[in-house]
């Protein structure tokens, strides 16, 4: 039986690489879920090309999560949950990733009212990207943890805590890397956009 272990941020447009696309969708047993990011979030107007590509997504049984940053607690709460009810009304999201969340245990209350309302909003799954270990009340506010977000020369040489709710993103990556976390993602992909290249096994030949 595959394991539901990748988590894949892909922000790169349908249109323009559909190949990309297919190729998600061919692997679905082996996906936890794939990151919707239209621009950078839901956008203003529905794009029949993401709402395309998610439909083929939940058809094949992937989670789609819709993303929206969080800007570290700094972005006003009716903002994210617009942007929540956008990804699910547009384009059928059963989940949400929030990116750019907090670490601080003073940024707990502001993120637990926007868990309530994704929650609220049908996101049966949620995910908080902090990219670093954050503290440890908002683990009961997400199911899954992103607790590693950076490049493969950083993290090879750091000893993280693993469970089976953290999650690490692993960019710069040679092949045949696999985090250490159950659920997980690592992309050869560089520089300002790597989330724009699949994971190895994934990436079509060029």
């Amino acid at each position: 039986m595959t394991t539901r272990s990748l988590l894949v941020p892909y922000y790169e447009h349908p249109a323009e690489r559909p190949e990309e696309w297919a190729a998600l969708v061919d692997a679905a047993p082996a996906l936890y879920g794939v990151v919707l990011n239209p621009a950078s979030g839901a956008g203003q107007a529905p794009d029949p090309a993401f709402i395309d590509a998610a439909g083929q997504l939940r058809a094949a049984g992937v989670r789609v999560l819709g993303y929206v940053d969080t800007a570290y607690a700094r972005r006003p709460h009716i903002e994210v949950v617009t942007e929540l009810l956008r990804h699910r009304d547009w384009y059928g999201a059963d989940g949400a990733f929030l990116d750019q969340v907090a670490t601080a245990p003073e940024a707990l209350a502001h993120y637990r009212r926007i868990a309530v309302a994704a929650r609220a909003a049908g996101a049966a799954t949620l995910v908080f990207n902090h990219g670093a270990h954050p503290d440890p009340g908002y683990e009961a506010q997400a199911d899954l943890l992103v607790t590693f977000e950076g490049p493969w020369e950083t993290y090879r040489t750091l000893d993280l805590p693993v469970a089976a709710h953290y999650c690490h993103l692993v960019y710069a990556a040679p092949p045949g890397v696999r985090p250490a976390t159950p659920v997980h993602c690592a992309v050869p992909g560089a520089g300002a956009h790597p989330w724009g290249t699949l994971p190895h096994p994934l990436e079509p030949a060029r």
